[in-house]
Protein backbone atom coordinates (compact mmCIF):
# COMPACT_ATOMS: atom_id res chain seq x y z
CA UNK A 1 0.00 0.00 0.00
CA UNK A 2 1.43 3.48 -0.80
CA UNK A 3 2.73 4.66 2.10
CA UNK A 4 3.34 8.03 0.75
CA UNK A 5 -0.67 8.63 0.20
CA UNK A 6 -1.72 7.02 3.71
CA UNK A 7 0.47 9.52 5.39
CA UNK A 8 -1.08 12.67 3.44
CA UNK A 9 -4.63 11.49 4.07
CA UNK A 10 -3.63 10.97 7.53
CA UNK A 11 -2.58 14.89 7.88
CA UNK A 12 -5.32 15.85 5.89
CA UNK A 13 -7.58 14.33 8.60
CA UNK A 14 -5.71 15.84 11.57
CA UNK A 15 -5.89 19.02 10.13
CA UNK A 16 -10.00 19.02 9.69
CA UNK A 17 -10.32 17.34 12.88
CA UNK A 18 -8.92 20.60 14.43
CA UNK A 19 -10.17 22.84 12.36
CA UNK A 20 -13.85 21.34 13.65
CA UNK A 21 -12.21 21.67 17.01
CA UNK A 22 -10.98 25.29 16.62
CA UNK A 23 -14.79 26.25 14.95
CA UNK A 24 -16.74 24.51 17.87
CA UNK A 25 -18.10 21.98 15.49
CA UNK A 26 -16.86 19.26 17.65
CA UNK A 27 -16.30 18.73 21.52
CA UNK A 28 -15.38 15.98 23.35
CA UNK A 29 -14.55 12.82 22.38
CA UNK A 30 -17.58 12.85 19.70
CA UNK A 31 -17.55 12.45 15.65
CA UNK A 32 -15.41 10.65 13.75
CA UNK A 33 -13.75 11.03 10.10
CA UNK A 34 -12.60 8.99 7.31
CA UNK A 35 -10.69 8.64 3.74
CA UNK A 36 -10.84 6.63 0.75
CA UNK A 37 -7.80 4.63 0.18
CA UNK A 38 -8.35 2.58 -2.96
CA UNK A 39 -11.99 0.78 -4.12
CA UNK A 40 -12.00 -1.69 -1.20
CA UNK A 41 -10.13 0.35 1.62
CA UNK A 42 -10.51 3.30 4.04
CA UNK A 43 -8.94 5.38 6.87
CA UNK A 44 -10.76 5.81 9.43
CA UNK A 45 -10.03 7.17 13.51
CA UNK A 46 -10.67 4.99 16.06
CA UNK A 47 -12.63 5.50 19.09
CA UNK A 48 -12.02 7.48 22.10
CA UNK A 49 -10.49 9.48 20.05
CA UNK A 50 -10.35 13.74 20.20
CA UNK A 51 -11.29 15.10 16.58
CA UNK A 52 -9.10 18.49 17.87
CA UNK A 53 -6.53 16.21 19.37
CA UNK A 54 -5.49 13.45 16.48
CA UNK A 55 -2.33 11.92 16.02
CA UNK A 56 -1.72 9.21 13.01
CA UNK A 57 -1.76 6.65 15.33
CA UNK A 58 -5.32 7.75 16.26
CA UNK A 59 -6.12 6.83 12.59
CA UNK A 60 -6.42 3.27 11.39
CA UNK A 61 -7.01 1.39 8.10
CA UNK A 62 -9.78 -0.62 7.48
CA UNK A 63 -11.23 -2.89 4.31
CA UNK A 64 -15.32 -1.57 3.73
CA UNK A 65 -16.14 -4.73 4.72
CA UNK A 66 -15.05 -4.48 8.12
CA UNK A 67 -11.79 -5.68 8.78
CA UNK A 68 -9.42 -4.22 10.64
CA UNK A 69 -5.89 -4.26 8.84
CA UNK A 70 -4.08 -2.99 12.22
CA UNK A 71 -4.33 -3.07 15.82
CA UNK A 72 -6.44 -0.18 17.39
CA UNK A 73 -10.51 0.06 17.94
CA UNK A 74 -12.45 1.64 15.37
CA UNK A 75 -14.92 4.13 15.45
CA UNK A 76 -18.27 2.81 16.54
CA UNK A 77 -19.97 4.22 13.47
CA UNK A 78 -17.74 2.11 10.94
CA UNK A 79 -20.99 1.11 9.33
CA UNK A 80 -22.10 4.65 8.52
CA UNK A 81 -19.18 5.17 6.77
CA UNK A 82 -18.38 2.29 5.04
CA UNK A 83 -22.19 1.90 3.40
CA UNK A 84 -21.46 5.88 2.41
CA UNK A 85 -18.50 4.91 0.39
CA UNK A 86 -20.47 1.44 -1.09
CA UNK A 87 -23.06 3.46 -2.43
CA UNK A 88 -20.91 6.82 -3.45
CA UNK A 89 -17.79 5.67 -5.35
CA UNK A 90 -17.07 8.92 -6.20
CA UNK A 91 -16.67 9.83 -2.23
CA UNK A 92 -13.31 10.39 -1.10
CA UNK A 93 -14.26 11.50 2.53
CA UNK A 94 -16.82 11.53 5.26
CA UNK A 95 -16.97 13.51 7.98
CA UNK A 96 -19.66 12.89 10.67
CA UNK A 97 -19.62 15.51 14.30
CA UNK A 98 -22.06 16.19 16.70
CA UNK A 99 -23.06 20.13 16.20
CA UNK A 100 -24.60 21.87 18.62
CA UNK A 101 -27.06 24.22 16.99
CA UNK A 102 -28.07 21.81 13.98
CA UNK A 103 -28.98 18.96 16.58
CA UNK A 104 -31.30 21.38 18.79
CA UNK A 105 -33.09 22.47 15.11
CA UNK A 106 -33.38 19.24 14.12
CA UNK A 107 -35.24 17.79 17.46
CA UNK A 108 -37.62 19.89 16.62
CA UNK A 109 -37.90 20.01 12.24
CA UNK A 110 -37.39 17.58 9.75
CA UNK A 111 -35.60 19.47 7.36
CA UNK A 112 -33.66 22.88 7.16
CA UNK A 113 -34.51 25.17 4.27
CA UNK A 114 -32.26 27.83 3.92
CA UNK A 115 -33.43 31.26 3.63
CA UNK A 116 -29.93 33.39 3.02
CA UNK A 117 -29.15 33.30 -0.41
CA UNK A 118 -25.50 32.30 -0.14
CA UNK A 119 -26.46 29.14 2.42
CA UNK A 120 -29.23 28.55 0.14
CA UNK A 121 -27.37 27.90 -3.20
CA UNK A 122 -24.31 26.17 -1.11
CA UNK A 123 -26.86 23.79 1.04
CA UNK A 124 -30.01 23.26 -0.56
CA UNK A 125 -32.57 21.20 1.52
CA UNK A 126 -31.56 19.48 3.87
CA UNK A 127 -33.30 16.45 5.32
CA UNK A 128 -33.10 15.17 8.89
CA UNK A 129 -33.10 11.29 8.94
CA UNK A 130 -34.60 9.85 11.77
CA UNK A 131 -32.13 7.60 14.62
CA UNK A 132 -33.30 5.27 17.41
CA UNK A 133 -29.55 4.39 18.49
CA UNK A 134 -26.77 6.24 19.60
CA UNK A 135 -24.54 4.80 17.04
CA UNK A 136 -25.78 3.97 13.18
CA UNK A 137 -27.26 0.48 12.98
CA UNK A 138 -29.41 1.22 9.63
CA UNK A 139 -27.45 3.37 7.26
CA UNK A 140 -29.77 2.99 4.44
CA UNK A 141 -31.99 5.84 5.52
CA UNK A 142 -28.63 7.92 5.26
CA UNK A 143 -27.80 7.04 1.87
CA UNK A 144 -31.60 7.94 0.56
CA UNK A 145 -30.89 11.25 2.20
CA UNK A 146 -27.29 11.88 0.95
CA UNK A 147 -28.47 10.75 -2.84
CA UNK A 148 -29.92 14.19 -3.41
CA UNK A 149 -27.49 16.14 -1.07
CA UNK A 150 -23.89 15.80 0.22
CA UNK A 151 -24.90 16.68 4.17
CA UNK A 152 -27.46 14.69 5.89
CA UNK A 153 -28.65 15.69 8.97
CA UNK A 154 -29.09 12.57 12.06
CA UNK A 155 -32.37 13.25 14.31
CA UNK A 156 -31.18 13.24 17.89
CA UNK A 157 -27.39 12.42 16.80
CA UNK A 158 -25.39 14.80 14.78
CA UNK A 159 -24.83 15.62 11.18
CA UNK A 160 -22.85 13.45 8.22
CA UNK A 161 -21.02 14.83 5.03
CA UNK A 162 -19.51 13.18 2.08
CA UNK A 163 -17.17 15.03 -0.62
CA UNK A 164 -13.72 14.74 -2.71
CA UNK A 165 -12.05 16.53 -0.31
CA UNK A 166 -12.27 16.57 3.50
CA UNK A 167 -12.69 20.79 3.41
CA UNK A 168 -15.65 19.83 0.92
CA UNK A 169 -17.48 18.23 4.01
CA UNK A 170 -16.13 20.89 6.82
CA UNK A 171 -17.77 23.56 4.58
CA UNK A 172 -21.02 22.14 4.22
CA UNK A 173 -21.11 21.00 7.98
CA UNK A 174 -20.18 24.97 8.60
CA UNK A 175 -22.45 26.35 6.60
CA UNK A 176 -25.54 24.12 7.94
CA UNK A 177 -24.40 24.84 11.70
CA UNK A 178 -24.85 28.40 10.69
CA UNK A 179 -27.94 28.41 9.28
CA UNK A 180 -29.32 26.41 11.95
CA UNK A 181 -28.16 29.12 14.02
CA UNK A 182 -29.57 32.30 11.56
CA UNK A 183 -32.92 30.31 12.13
CA UNK A 184 -32.45 30.62 15.87
CA UNK A 185 -31.67 34.33 16.04
CA UNK A 186 -34.56 34.62 12.94
CA UNK A 187 -36.99 33.68 16.25
CA UNK A 188 -36.04 35.78 18.49
CA UNK A 189 -36.79 38.84 16.15
CA UNK A 190 -39.54 37.11 14.71
CA UNK A 191 -42.75 35.10 15.75
CA UNK A 192 -43.38 31.73 15.02
CA UNK A 193 -46.36 32.28 13.16
CA UNK A 194 -44.89 34.96 10.89
CA UNK A 195 -41.89 33.25 9.74
CA UNK A 196 -43.38 30.01 9.00
CA UNK A 197 -46.17 32.41 6.76
CA UNK A 198 -43.07 33.85 4.75
CA UNK A 199 -41.77 30.23 4.56
CA UNK A 200 -44.38 29.19 2.94
CA UNK A 201 -45.98 31.86 0.76
CA UNK A 202 -42.30 31.79 -0.66
CA UNK A 203 -42.88 27.64 -1.15
CA UNK A 204 -46.20 28.73 -2.74
CA UNK A 205 -44.88 30.99 -5.71
CA UNK A 206 -42.52 28.64 -6.29
CA UNK A 207 -44.95 25.90 -6.91
CA UNK A 208 -46.55 25.23 -10.19
CA UNK A 209 -48.74 23.14 -12.28
CA UNK A 210 -46.93 19.98 -13.93
CA UNK A 211 -46.88 19.07 -17.34
CA UNK A 212 -50.11 18.75 -19.14
CA UNK A 213 -51.56 15.11 -21.56
CA UNK A 214 -49.51 12.78 -19.40
CA UNK A 215 -46.37 12.98 -21.54
CA UNK A 216 -43.00 12.28 -20.82
CA UNK A 217 -39.98 12.81 -22.85
CA UNK A 218 -36.54 10.97 -23.33
CA UNK A 219 -33.84 12.99 -21.80
CA UNK A 220 -31.63 14.80 -23.35
CA UNK A 221 -33.96 14.12 -26.99
CA UNK A 222 -34.56 17.14 -29.03
CA UNK A 223 -38.49 16.87 -27.95
CA UNK A 224 -37.33 17.52 -24.42
CA UNK A 225 -35.52 20.67 -25.49
CA UNK A 226 -38.18 21.64 -27.50
CA UNK A 227 -41.01 21.14 -24.59
CA UNK A 228 -38.89 22.93 -22.47
CA UNK A 229 -38.87 26.02 -24.89
CA UNK A 230 -42.33 26.35 -24.99
CA UNK A 231 -43.07 26.02 -21.18
CA UNK A 232 -40.31 28.47 -20.55
CA UNK A 233 -41.21 31.43 -23.47
CA UNK A 234 -44.77 30.94 -22.19
CA UNK A 235 -44.76 31.57 -18.17
CA UNK A 236 -45.11 34.76 -17.28
CA UNK A 237 -43.69 35.18 -14.50
CA UNK A 238 -40.48 33.89 -16.22
CA UNK A 239 -40.81 36.98 -18.97
CA UNK A 240 -40.82 39.96 -16.22
CA UNK A 241 -37.98 38.18 -14.76
CA UNK A 242 -36.01 38.03 -17.75
CA UNK A 243 -36.87 41.44 -18.51
CA UNK A 244 -35.74 42.80 -15.07
CA UNK A 245 -32.49 41.27 -14.91
CA UNK A 246 -31.75 42.02 -18.61
CA UNK A 247 -31.04 37.99 -18.74
CA UNK A 248 -29.40 37.94 -22.36
CA UNK A 249 -26.51 34.81 -22.58
CA UNK A 250 -25.73 31.65 -23.43
CA UNK A 251 -26.34 28.50 -21.49
CA UNK A 252 -25.48 25.25 -22.65
CA UNK A 253 -26.31 22.07 -21.01
CA UNK A 254 -24.53 18.63 -21.72
CA UNK A 255 -24.85 14.92 -20.73
CA UNK A 256 -21.64 13.56 -19.57
CA UNK A 257 -21.96 9.86 -20.48
CA UNK A 258 -22.82 10.73 -24.33
CA UNK A 259 -21.05 13.87 -25.28
CA UNK A 260 -25.25 15.62 -26.16
CA UNK A 261 -25.61 19.17 -25.45
CA UNK A 262 -27.58 22.08 -26.30
CA UNK A 263 -27.12 25.34 -26.34
CA UNK A 264 -29.99 27.84 -25.01
CA UNK A 265 -29.96 31.43 -26.31
CA UNK A 266 -32.07 33.79 -23.76
CA UNK A 267 -32.61 37.23 -24.21
CA UNK A 268 -33.98 39.50 -21.90
CA UNK A 269 -35.45 35.70 -20.32
CA UNK A 270 -37.29 34.39 -24.00
CA UNK A 271 -35.02 31.10 -25.68
CA UNK A 272 -34.60 32.83 -29.36
CA UNK A 273 -32.62 29.57 -30.50
CA UNK A 274 -31.41 26.31 -29.35
CA UNK A 275 -28.43 24.74 -30.97
CA UNK A 276 -27.26 21.35 -30.74
CA UNK A 277 -23.69 22.13 -29.70
CA UNK A 278 -21.75 23.35 -26.20
CA UNK A 279 -20.49 26.72 -27.74
CA UNK A 280 -21.83 28.84 -24.92
CA UNK A 281 -20.61 31.51 -22.48
CA UNK A 282 -21.90 28.85 -19.41
CA UNK A 283 -21.58 25.23 -19.79
CA UNK A 284 -23.45 23.01 -17.41
CA UNK A 285 -22.36 19.14 -17.59
CA UNK A 286 -23.58 16.29 -15.51
CA UNK A 287 -23.74 12.45 -15.74
CA UNK A 288 -27.28 11.09 -16.30
CA UNK A 289 -27.87 10.32 -13.08
CA UNK A 290 -27.68 14.20 -11.36
CA UNK A 291 -29.27 15.47 -14.61
CA UNK A 292 -32.85 13.68 -13.76
CA UNK A 293 -32.46 14.44 -10.44
CA UNK A 294 -32.23 17.97 -11.47
CA UNK A 295 -35.45 17.62 -14.13
CA UNK A 296 -37.43 16.04 -11.45
CA UNK A 297 -36.52 18.46 -9.09
CA UNK A 298 -35.00 16.30 -6.51
CA UNK A 299 -31.96 18.63 -6.37
CA UNK A 300 -31.20 22.60 -7.65
CA UNK A 301 -28.74 22.89 -10.35
CA UNK A 302 -27.08 25.60 -7.52
CA UNK A 303 -26.79 23.17 -5.08
CA UNK A 304 -25.42 20.68 -7.46
CA UNK A 305 -22.68 22.59 -8.90
CA UNK A 306 -21.35 24.14 -5.35
CA UNK A 307 -21.48 20.62 -4.25
CA UNK A 308 -19.15 19.04 -7.19
CA UNK A 309 -21.85 16.85 -8.41
CA UNK A 310 -22.50 19.19 -11.89
CA UNK A 311 -19.58 21.10 -13.59
CA UNK A 312 -20.17 24.93 -14.46
CA UNK A 313 -17.26 25.80 -16.98
CA UNK A 314 -18.33 29.89 -16.75
CA UNK A 315 -17.89 32.46 -14.20
CA UNK A 316 -20.23 30.96 -10.91
CA UNK A 317 -20.36 34.57 -9.37
CA UNK A 318 -21.74 35.94 -12.56
CA UNK A 319 -24.44 33.72 -13.32
CA UNK A 320 -25.27 33.89 -9.84
CA UNK A 321 -26.77 37.44 -10.90
CA UNK A 322 -29.87 35.79 -12.61
CA UNK A 323 -30.33 33.42 -9.70
CA UNK A 324 -34.11 34.32 -9.50
CA UNK A 325 -34.56 33.80 -13.47
CA UNK A 326 -32.43 30.84 -13.81
CA UNK A 327 -34.12 29.30 -10.57
CA UNK A 328 -37.62 29.60 -12.59
CA UNK A 329 -36.21 28.51 -15.05
CA UNK A 330 -35.27 25.00 -13.40
CA UNK A 331 -38.58 24.98 -11.51
CA UNK A 332 -40.21 25.18 -15.42
CA UNK A 333 -37.81 22.03 -16.50
CA UNK A 334 -39.86 20.14 -14.47
CA UNK A 335 -43.06 20.56 -15.98
CA UNK A 336 -41.53 18.71 -18.97
CA UNK A 337 -41.29 15.17 -17.53
CA UNK A 338 -38.51 12.98 -18.30
CA UNK A 339 -38.95 8.76 -19.36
Amino acid sequence: MNEDLIRKKKKNIITIGRLLWEKDLASGLNGNISARLDESTILITATGTCLGLLQEKDILTMRLDGQLLEDGKVSTEKLLHTEIYKNFAETQAVVHTHTTYTNAYFLSHETLKPRVFETRVYLGEVTGVPQKTPAVTDAQPVIDALETNNIAALRNHGVVAMGKEHFDCFLLIQALEDAAKIDAINHIYTSAGSSASASSAADASSSDDSAANGKRYKLFSPEQMDAIVEYVNKDEEMQQLGKETQMTFDLAVLLDETGESYSFEFQEGRIANVRQDAKAEFVVSAPEKVWRQVFNQEIDPFVATTQKKMSLDGDFAKISRWYAPCSRVFEIWAKVPIE
